[in-house]
């Protein structure tokens, strides 16, 4: 059979989420053209690589044999044209996402140093990113590195990077959109609405954690597809209190407003790894 790095990749983002919906994501396909990359590989190797029901996800016994191998294969194949094509390996970092503030770290260390060459990703979790890291796909992450859902592996250092004060998010002609602060005390009074973080389990870990130390209503809504649902999520609940980091990036600074947290001050603890 020829080799088909396009299954392989298919097959693995699949294996590691046990979710054809988010691996499609993470490759940015759609779920048909995930699955039908799958069922390709499956065909060429004449065995089931998944066991699939309406609730479930599983690898079958081919699939485990195969998942440490087809992780080798796709790191060889990259590996082997960079060095054909003679390109300097960029430092490859997973920044959780564009709008937090890893990524703008990254834009600062550009700009001071330009010859550094940084090849960003946004997995958006470490439960995705560090997978990605035992297998060499990239060379750092950033996240919170609490509630994983999983051991923490013995071959990856992590580092506390930075303590990111939180704010909340409204919409002009909230109740509470006058507010020059809000201690911690309002901010359980009015609860907090957020899209489900999905595969994140680490920012859900943080929220409910937050929720359950301070007797904060917590709510996810259904989760929002790019920064547009996120907007449209609060203007779907007027009365809706989101969380944020200080200096996120907003879905529009029009009509939002930016509400210091106080008393105490949540943060969110940023590692590296």
């Amino acid at each position: 059979m020829d080799a088909d790095l396009q299954g392989m990749r298919a097959f693995v983002a699949a294996a590691e989420d046990l979710h054809f919906g988010r691996a499609a994501a993470r490759l940015f396909l759609t779920q048909q053209a995930l699955s039908k990359r799958i069922r390709r590989l499956e065909a060429a190797l004449a065995v089931p690589l998944f066991d699939r029901t309406t609730r479930s996800v599983e690898l079958t016994p081919a699939g485990r044999r195969l998942l440490p191998l087809a992780r080798e294969a796709i790191t060889a194949f990259e590996t082997a044209v960079n060095a054909v094509r003679g390109v300097p390996v960029p430092l490859r970092i997973d920044v959780y996402h564009e709008r937090f503030s890893p990524m703008e770290t990254i834009r600062r260390v550009i700009a001071a140093e330009p010859a550094i060459r940084v090849e960003a990703t946004m997995r958006q979790g470490l439960a995705v990113a560090l997978p990605a890291l035992l297998r060499g796909e990239i060379d750092a992450a950033f996240g919170r590195a609490h509630d994983l859902g999983r051991p923490w592996p013995d071959e990856l250092a992590r580092r506390r990077f930075s303590l990111a004060p939180l704010y909340a998010f409204v919409l002009e002609g909230h109740p509470l959109a006058s507010r020059t602060a809000l201690p911690v005390r309002d901010l359980a009074a009015a609860g907090i609405v957020m899209p489900d973080p999905g595969g994140s389990t680490e920012w859900r870990g943080y929220l409910t954690r937050l929720a359950t130390e301070f007797g904060i209503p917590l709510r996810f809504s259904e989760p929002a597809f790019g920064l547009l649902g996120y907007r449209e999520m609060m203007e779907r609940d007027n009365k809706a209190v989101a969380v944020g980091e200080r200096d996120m990036v907003l879905p529009t600074e029009e009509g939002m407003v930016r509400i210091p947290i106080t008393d105490p001050v949540p943060l969110f603890p940023w590692s590296v790894v």
